[in-house]
């Protein structure tokens, strides 16, 4: 049994019987928090979870914890930049109209939230360094553009995972 401390119950409520569907655990609500019930694995993969949606992060995102190849990191934009203005920063990773953060996680296969000064990011291990970087990068004040081709250089010097090369087929 682990206990969970959570900001935003209201949204985690909608999420419960969908997590609890998908996981075989039990989930309940107490003042500040929620209390999981089940195998410790299992309870481990919630947790992560539920920090996800509380962060932000839709559910069917916060699922894909679920598989052991996904990650959740978090970046704290103080820590690597010295602007006063942090607005300014955050609006740099989204970019206009969402344009920058949707191209970050179409590029990386990953899903980005960003709640007050920092940037939660769900990605696959192969990613993360790169989708991390890419965003640090960002938050320093580098180009957009730059920044996609690194991660599009990244995409092409990591092999894809084949059913071919295993002979399968």
């Amino acid at each position: 049994m682990r206990r969970v401390l959570i900001e935003n119950t209201r949204k985690l409520r909608k999420a419960i019987p969908k997590i609890e569907n998908k996981i075989k655990i039990r989930i309940n609500l107490v003042k500040g928090g929620a209390v999981i019930k089940g195998e410790e694995l299992n309870e481990f993969i919630v947790e992560k979870i539920l920090f996800a949606i509380d962060f932000g992060f839709d559910t069917e995102e916060a699922l894909l914890l679920r598989d052991q190849n996904f990650v959740l990191e978090f970046i704290d934009i103080k820590k690597y930049t010295r602007r006063k203005n942090l607005k300014d920063v955050r609006a740099r990773i989204i970019g206009k109209k969402g344009k920058a953060r949707k191209k970050i996680e179409e590029l990386t296969g990953g899903s980005i939230a960003i709640k007050g000064n920092k940037i939660g990011l769900i990605v696959d291990s192969t990613h993360l360094d790169s989708a991390t970087n890419a965003i640090i990068s960002l938050i320093q004040g580098s180009k957009h553009g730059n920044v996609f081709s690194y991660l599009e250089k990244q995409n092409k010097n990591l092999k894809k995972f084949d059913m071919s090369d295993l002979g399968l087929r």
